[in-house]
Formats: structure tokens, C-alpha cells, sequence
């Protein structure tokens, strides 16, 4: 069977196959299974790594339909010689058990039901697959949810949660995982099917008799008082003092005791009047005691700790060098918790959004956390110990000087309320002497957590990062008892071997390994260049923020093409997966002319969301353009480049050649195809007159305030909207100038990753602005611009993409001109401008209410809060929405993209136009975003100057035409 994709616009798939016994145990899977069976390239790139610092290669992955599919995948890779096999979810496991030399089973594609909800016994039946915010969502409306809740809960699995015992914020008040699953339905590696529960229920044979013997040895080989013991088999469960409880000892097992089908899991009560009680304290230690006194018994239901060298300048914090986070149900609540808590300042936040801004901060830590400040990256490793909360502040002072100790920087954060810590620590992985510091300190920690009588693994599971250190926490013993009950589950051994039992060395496997050393940014050659990308694209920690599938909430955009497939390759995650891999060059082999990465990057709308909604700020729009750019170089990749990178990537030099000459051109028959772009949508008709030539026949006598950039959109296809900019700022009193030759930011050239072309168009950019002649009204020609040559000033652009690509592109691409760094920080958006130049001015009232869409440059790079502002003040009332158009420049006029393109705009902005009332103004700066408008909708989208223009006088300034 072909491997199917849940979404009928993903375009392309990997046919090409492994030689050999992995041929043979695909082409047995394709015909015993009704799942997606895929040993292609792409396929085994994706799930070579997890979350953490380890890296294994699959042979090829299964997307099982059911538990038939399950057990009879099981059965097949068991005859073909104990093939191993490993269940995954999200992918976003800390310590590597996500990941598999053999068949690696994805449960998130089609085993991702939420079967029955029973709200009376507050209960759920769900499929491994299912994330958990899906079923939190589900039953929201009965007034429930489910306890444990990751930071990762809007894309990480109840699968991968059962495997890894997930906890959560709210552990303090509902426990682990493992406390709220009723019953399993699992099978093992030799297909047997078990339904496991309390008194023994679906234990294999002989586990307990091997329990009765060893009796003592569980009742005392556990450390006492430990809320978030994760590490190792929970044996301890089936004592029979504690009900032979076989599916609590089975949670928390990562995949190596057999492979969960389905979960009955217990729901909790909502909060009826969830407050955010936020206490500040002096520094990190007092944070910690006061975490162990107990304000769960003041009705804390979370009690998260952080201090401040994670939070940076977030804002709405309290007083104080470290917080909790304390959420209660009530403001009586709230009032005594503040009494109790002996706080330094105190925040109490009621309003919902006030509050997810917040849990924002602790949220992103996993990802934040990962860079350091003044630059560097830091990496998972012991990411989650944890001890008894009473001996967290001590714990805490002897790991800071642990680390100190080693020359290691941390920034410990997490669950303070039941001793968890969290932290990334910037450990060198790329060279012999640091890893061979890595286990150094490795070993250190733990006998520190094991002084303090703590555990491993307080949320994540041990995976491949700890297990080799268990004797030292357990014993020999108990740790042989351990191995004992895996080889009474899975006797073959084919169930993710190498996790919890008989590890392998935590030093090995690290997925830095191989990565070739970086040479130059300016060199050539083809080994450095690549490794140079594989460098780039290893800060991707796996935390699988892009994998938020679904319409997304909030400001984010990023990713709107996973969004839209349900595809992990076409995810940024999946992205940075396959660029690493294309380094490495172990499965991708033709490094960059790789057509794996091609076409996983061939539906990257370089909406550049990643840059700031990833936690790490993994820049794809970035990679995309170099890796084009190099996947097309030389005399053979000149040929096979696209048309519609010599058109539309081109555009602005087509148009300043032959200007309305294209509307014509564009009728003709074919003309589509032969300019390699869809006939599914209307090319954008060029103006009867620039915005350039309406300027220069114009006359002010206002001196020159700004420089106002032509960019080739408002220039040649919407010249209204440059018109209408002049209108306000000169309203507000800012006399307007424009440069007095072309100019062009280069977007459309690195958009399409013709990035030498791009260097050259800025760099007769800079040669023009850098000059001394700009224009101004009625033909007058006055010194320099943004600072160049002696007049000064802002820049502003009314096009975000432009802006964006001058802000950061220009500089990035032309380091070492300083004319490039000085014009990006010169840029203004329009909004800005006005902020700050006229901040006396006072628009016009408009009183309407808005909706459209924020550009998503413009929410990457720029920021929307002077735009915000303005709208307020002009009464245009309401909120623009986030996410991308789908139009997103050439993407949506290239062939086979229509589709998606589509899609992405069903994701926010069409149900935003659709639900606007029949009054909204309809608001998008953005060109591609307005003309995406006008292709799927009746309506017209405008700029905000457009709409700000009208308001003052009715009309727009100067003659028609455009």
C-alpha cells in the first residue's frame, strides 16, 4: 500500500524504498496492513530524533489504522528477526524514547480518536494518537478536563503521555498520569491483546509470582515522599497493599512493555473561577521555600517556580527576583492564598488573557530556555529531575553551584509545588572533550539528586538520557528486577530495546554526532556549506510548537502549512529534521540537491513564523531561501529552476521593463503556463500610472520629515495606497520624500532563493538611497536618506514584507556593508511613523469595527502594537487575526499550491471575514493578503492608510488611475 496523506493537498511522496531484508519487511507490512507503511527517505529523516539529545535511524515507519494493524505489524517485524519497534506520539520526548533503530509506529495519523466521553463517571475513552488539547476541548462544554497538563498539551499525545507518565502544571492538585487512567487496552510484541486494570488485571504470566517474591525489595527500594517519582518501572504499584494495580505500573513504562491501542482515562472538575495569583520573591531559594509549604492546602492548584534570568523583560510580573505561579479556583481563593503566602508583590490576574499572556512565559520555557543570554544554545540532558519539595531550595543552591562548578549555565524553572526541575544547560555536545564533559556532569547531578533523595526523571521518563544512571538511584538489585519484568513482558526484546532496561551509554548516539565542522560564511564548498545547515538547523530542539494542528489560537502563525496538511514533513520541525539529515548525509545523500528537502520545503509559504513564534527561533524562511538557492546553482540547476522564479521571483524587474505592457501579455492564450503559474487564479493588474510618477508630478511645500519607500507593490499594483499614505502623513504634518531612483528591497529574489540576485538588486539599492539626491515634491532633489547623508530621518514602508525583508534580510545578506545595517534601522512601518513623529496628531474618528488579517511579517518581525494603537484611536474597533493568508507572495500562484493556499486561509482569516459584521472594514496591509481577499471572497481588503485617507476628506488625493 501506498503511503496516504490526511490531507488531500499535500503534494508528493517517497517512493523510493530501502534494498534488502528492510524491502522485504515494507513490502510484507503494504500487504498485511490498511495503515501507511513508509520506507522512503523523508520518512525515516523525520523520526530519526525526538525532543532530545539523541539521534537513532528507523528503518521505515508505520502508520497503523487500529489495533489489528498494531498487532499485525508487531507480528511481521517479530519474524523477520526481532526488528525492533517503537510506538511515538508528538515526537517531543526529552530522553530519546521516541526514537528506533527498527519500525517506528506513528499513532498521531490515523489512531487518534477520542472514542466516548461518559461526563457521570467522568470518564474518556481515547486512542493513543489523540492530543490532549483535542480532548480537553471535548470536554470543556461538560465542565471537565483532563488532570495532567504538559506545556506541550496543544500537540503532545495521550499515547506519549501514558509512556512517559507526563505530569503537568496542575500535578499538585490531580497528580501524574499514571493517577488518572483507569484501564489500558495494550498489545505485546508477540500480538498478544490485554486489557489491563487493578487486582492483577491483564498482567502477564509469572509477573505476579515474581512480585510475591520480592516483596520486601519493592516495599523498600522506592524513595519515600517523592510526588513526581517517574524513574524506572513504578513495581511498586502491584503490591498488594495497593490494589496489584497492573495498568499503574504499566504507565510511565516508554514504550517497552507493549503498545497502548486505548485508554479509559478519569476527567477532573474545571475550575469554576480560575485565578492566576502570581508571588514574587527575592530570589530563586525563597521562591523554592515557599513552595514547600504547602499552598496547595490554600488551593493551589499549580505551583510553578521560575526566576529571572529565564523570564527576561516579561511583562505583568510582580516585584521580585523569582515567581510562582499559582492558579486557584476563586478570588476568596486568591485572597487567602496572598494572606499565606509571604510573597515580596503579589499580581492577582482574573482576565483570561491576562492570564495566557502569562502561562505564555512558563509555557515557552522549554524553548526559551534553550538560548542563552548573550547568545549560545543550551540543550536537554537533565531536564526534569526532581526531589522532595522540602528539599528543593537546598537542591536548587547545590545544582547552581553544580553547574558553576562544571562551567555550565542553566536556567533551572518548573513544577516547584512537587520538587520538579526543568532545565536546559549549555552543554557542548559538539566536540570529544564536551561530551566527555557532559558525562562527567551527568554522573555529578545524579548523585546530587540522589543525595537530596530525589529521582532521575520527575516528568519526562528516562529514555536513553538516564537509564544508564538508575543503579545509581535503585540499586543494583532493583534495577536487575527491572529487567526481569521486561523480559516477562516482551521475551523477545523487540519493544524500543535500549530504554529503562539494559541502556546503552548515555554519551553515545548523540544526534551532533557526524555534523561536518562550519567554514566561512563566505566559502563555496559544498561539504562546509552543508554542515553549515546542518548546524542551523540542530538548534531545532523538537519541542513541536509548529505541530499545533488545526486552526490556530492566539497570535501565532507559525506553521500554517502543517496546519493545513497534517504532515510532519511539512511541518518546521519536519523541516529542520530533514536539513539536519541532509548534512549528515547518512539517509539524504545528495545533500543540496536533495529532492527530499525540496519538496518538504516546496510548501513553506516563508511566512516567516518560525523567526519569532518558535521558541528557539528556527528561521525556515531563512533555510528555505539558501537551500533554493544552492538547489538550483550551476548550469544544470539554472535549467531546472521553476518558471515562476524567472517571473514571479523576478517581478519587479518585469515590471520597471514593461510596466502595463503585462496586462497584456497576460491574456494571451497560454500565458499561464509559459509563466509557470497557476491558471486557477487572476494575475494582479499593473496600475495606469506608478505611484512614482503620481509623486513627481506633485508639489509641497512641506520640508522632508520621512522618506517614504516605493516598494514595487504600492509602486506598480497599488499605487492608492502610497497615494493615500502621503495623504495622512502630510495631514499629521510630515513632509514626504522618495528616493530619486528605483529602488527594490530584493523580497521576490530571496523568496525564491535567487539570493546572488538579491545581493546584487541590494546592493543597487544601497548605491541609490546611499547617494545624495533623493526626490521630493515637485521634482526637487535634496541630501541622502535614513541617516546616509546628512538629512536623516525614518523610512518608512507600507508593504510588511518589504519592511520585513530591509529590517532583517538586507542586513543578514549583506553583512559587511554598513550602509545595509544603517538602512534597517531606519525602517518605520506606517503606524509607527506616526507614533513617533506626530505623536500630538489625532486621526480621524472613524468608529467602525475591523476585521481582516495581520500580516504575518509583520507579526514575525515588525510587531502590531503601534498599529493597534492607531486603530484605537481611530475607533476602528476590534481585533485583525493572525495566522497566514496563504497567499504568501508566488506561493499561491505557482502550480499545485492552490490547495493549500486555500487552506491556509481557512484557517483564520476567511472565518474571520465570514463572522465580521456586515459594517467591519476589512483590513490587511498586506498585498498579497488584499489580493488573496479578492480571489476567495466578494470583498475588498485596504490598507490602513486607505481607510485613514478616506476618513479625512472622502476621497483619495490626486488624480485616478490607479
Amino acid at each position: 500500500m501506498r503511503r496516504t496523506t490526511r490531507h488531500p493537498c499535500v503534494v508528493g511522496t517517497d517512493d523510493r524504498h530501502a534494498a534488502g531484508p528492510s524491502a522485504a519487511l515494507a513490502a510484507e507490512l503494504r500487504a498485511a496492513l490498511a495503515g501507511d507503511v513508509d520506507f522512503g527517505a523523508s520518512a525515516r529523516a523525520l523520526a530519526t530524533m525526538d525532543a532530545s539529545n539523541y539521534r537513532r535511524v528507523p528503518a521505515g515507519t508505520v502508520a497503523p489504522r487500529d489495533a489489528d494493524d498494531v498487532a499485525a505489524a508487531l507480528e511481521i517485524c517479530r519474524r523477520h528477526g526481532t526488528v525492533p519497534v517503537v510506538p511515538r506520539g508528538a515526537g517531543t520526548s526529552i530522553g530519546g524514547q521516541a526514537t528506533g533503530t527498527g519500525v517506528v509506529l506513528d499513532l498521531t495519523r490515523h489512531m487518534d480518536g477520542l472514542v466516548s466521553v461518559d461526563p457521570a463517571a467522568r470518564t474518556a475513552v481515547v486512542r493513543p494518537g489523540l492530543v490532549l488539547g483535542r480532548l480537553r476541548e471535548a470536554v470543556r462544554p461538560y465542565g471537565l478536563t483532563f488532570g495532567p497538563d504538559p506545556s506541550t498539551h496543544s500537540r503532545c499525545t495521550l499515547g506519549g503521555m501514558i509512556g512517559n507518565n507526563a505530569c503537568g502544571a496542575h500535578s499538585v492538585a490531580w497528580g501524574t498520569t499514571a493517577d488518572n487512567v483507569s484501564s489500558l487496552e495494550v498489545v505485546t510484541y508477540r500480538g498478544e491483546r490485554l486489557t489491563l486494570g487493578r487486582d492483577g488485571q491483564g498482567a502477564p504470566a509469572g509477573l505476579t509470582d515474581l512480585v510475591g517474591r520480592n516483596l520486601a525489595l519493592l516495599r523498600t527500594g522506592y524513595p519515600p515522599g517523592l510526588p513526581r517519582r517517574i524513574s524506572g518501572y513504578a513495581l511498586d504499584a502491584l503490591l498488594p497493599e495497593r490494589g496489584t494495580d497492573v495498568v499503574r505500573s504499566f504507565v510511565g513504562s516508554e514504550g517497552t512493555l507493549g503498545v497502548v491501542t486505548e485508554a479509559t482515562v478519569r476527567l477532573v472538575p474545571l475550575p469554576a473561577d480560575p485565578v492566576l495569583v502570581v508571588l514574587g520573591y527575592a530570589d530563586e531559594t525563597a521562591a523554592a521555600d515557599a513552595a514547600a509549604t504547602g499552598l496547595g492546602a490554600y488551593g493551589a492548584l499549580t505551583v510553578e517556580g521560575m526566576a529571572a534570568d529565564l523570564v527576561g523583560d516579561a511583562r505583568g510580573l510582580p516585584r521580585g527576583g523569582a515567581w510562582l505561579f499559582c492558579e486557584v479556583d476563586g478570588e476568596g481563593a486568591a485572597r487567602e492564598l496572598v494572606r499565606a503566602a509571604d510573597a515580596l508583590d503579589t499580581a492577582v490576574v482574573r482576565d483570561p488573557a491576562g492570564q495566557r499572556a502569562l502561562w505564555r512565559i512558563r509555557e515557552d520555557a522549554a524553548g526559551t530556555a534553550t538560548r542563552m543570554p548573550g547568545g549560545g544554545d543550551a540543550w536537554p540532558g537533565w531536564e526534569d529531575c526532581a526531589v522532595p519539595p522540602a528539599r528543593l531550595g537546598a537542591y536548587l543552591r547545590d545544582f547552581r553551584a553544580l553547574l558553576a562548578e562544571h562551567g555550565l549555565r542553566g536556567t533551572p524553572y518548573g513544577h516547584f509545588g512537587d520538587g520538579c526541575v526543568h532545565v536546559r544547560i549549555d552543554f557542548d555536545l559538539w566536540t570529544g572533550k564536551g561530551v566527555r564533559d557532559f558525562r562527567r556532569f551527568s554522573e555529578a547531578v545524579a548523585d546530587l539528586v540522589v543525595a537530596h533523595g530525589g529521582s532521575l526523571s520527575g516528568e519526562h521518563g528516562d529514555g536513553k538520557a538516564r537509564a544508564e544512571l538508575l543503579p545509581r538511584m535503585y540499586g543494583d538489585e532493583l534495577v536487575g528486577l527491572f529487567g526481569a519484568v521486561k523480559d516477562l513482558w516482551d521475551p523477545d526484546g523487540g519493544l524500543n530495546p535500549g530504554m529503562l532496561v539494559r541502556p546503552e551509554p548515555l554519551d553515545t548516539g548523540l544526534r551532533f554526532e557526524g555534523l561536518l565542522p562550519v567554514v566561512g560564511a563566505g566559502s563555496t564548498g559544498s561539504a562546509g556549506n552543508v554542515g553549515r545547515a546542518g548546524r542551523e538547523a540542530a538548534r531545532c530542539v523538537g519541542v513541536a510548537k509548529c505541530r499545533v494542528a488545526g486552526p490556530s489560537s492566539g497570535p501565532s502563525v507559525m506553521c500554517p502549512s502543517f496546519r493545513a496538511t497534517g504532515e510532519e514533513k511539512h511541518s518546521t520541525r519536519g523541516r529542520a529534521r530533514l536539513l539536519h539529515e541532509m548534512a549528515l548525509g547518512e539517509i539524504i545523500t545528495d545533500g543540496w540537491r536533495s529532492e527530499e528537502v525540496r519538496e518538504a520545503l516546496d510548501l513553506c509559504l516563508s511566512c516567516k513564523g518560525c523567526r519569532s513564534d518558535c521558541p528557539v527561533g528556527v528561521d525556515m524562511a531563512a533555510y528555505k531561501a539558501e537551500f533554493l538557492d544552492r538547489h538550483y546553482a550551476g548550469a544544470s540547476g539554472w535549467w531546472r529552476r521553476p518558471r515562476s522564479h524567472w517571473t514571479m521571483g523576478r517581478l519587479p524587474s518585469w515590471l520597471a521593463h514593461f510596466g502595463r505592457g503585462l496586462n497584456a501579455a497576460m491574456r494571451l492564450p497560454y500565458a499561464a503556463r509559459l509563466a509557470g503559474v497557476t491558471p486557477e487564479r487572476a494575475m494582479p493588474r499593473v496600475a495606469d500610472r506608478t505611484f512614482t510618477s503620481w509623486f513627481a508630478d506633485r508639489s509641497s511645500a512641506r520640508p522632508p520629515a520621512l522618506t517614504l519607500w516605493p516598494d514595487t507593490f504600492t509602486n506598480y499594483l497599488a499605487p492608492e495606497v502610497g497615494r493615500a499614505a502621503v495623504r495622512v502623513l502630510e495631514e499629521a504634518g510630515l513632509g514626504v520624500e522618495l528616493p530619486a531612483g528605483r529602488v527594490c528591497c530584493g523580497l521576490t529574489y530571496v523568496s525564491t532563493g535567487q539570493l546572488g540576485a538579491a545581493r546584487r538588486v541590494m546592493g543597487r539599492m544601497l548605491d541609490v538611497v546611499g547617494g545624495v539626491d533623493v526626490v521630493v515634491g515637485g521634482g526637487d532633489r535634496v541630501g541622502g536618506l535614513g541617516g546616509m547623508s546628512g538629512v536623516g530621518g525614518p523610512v518608512v514602508v507600507l508593504e510588511p514584507s518589504c519592511a520585513a525583508t530591509l529590517r532583517t534580510d538586507l542586513p543578514e545578506l549583506l553583512p559587511d556593508d554598513p550602509r545595509a545595517a544603517r538602512l534597517a534601522a531606519s525602517v518605520r512601518t506606517f503606524a509607527e511613523a506616526l507614533e513617533e513623529l506626530a505623536p500630538d496628531w489625532t486621526p480621524p474618528r472613524i468608529d467602525r469595527p475591523v476585521t481582516g488579517q495581520t500580516h504575518c511579517h509583520q507579526h514575525a518581525v515588525l510587531g502590531d502594537a503601534p498599529d493597534r494603537r492607531l486603530r484605537e484611536r481611530a475607533g476602528l474597533v476590534g481585533e485583525l487575526a493572525g495566522g497566514c493568508c496563504g497567499l504568501a507572495g508566488n506561493f499561491g500562484f505557482e502550480p499545485g499550491h492552490e490547495e493549500v493556499s486555500r487552506a491556509c486561509a481557512e484557517d483564520q482569516l476567511l472565518p474571520a471575514l465570514r463572522t465580521a459584521p456586515s459594517t467591519a472594514e476589512v483590513l490587511a496591509d498586506g498585498f498579497s493578503c488584499r489580493t488573496q481577499i479578492g480571489h476567495l471572497t466578494s470583498g475588498r481588503g485596504r490598507h490602513l492608510a486607505e481607510v485613514l485617507a478616506e476618513a479625512l476628506d472622502g476621497g483619495f488625493p490626486g488624480e485616478s488611475g490607479g
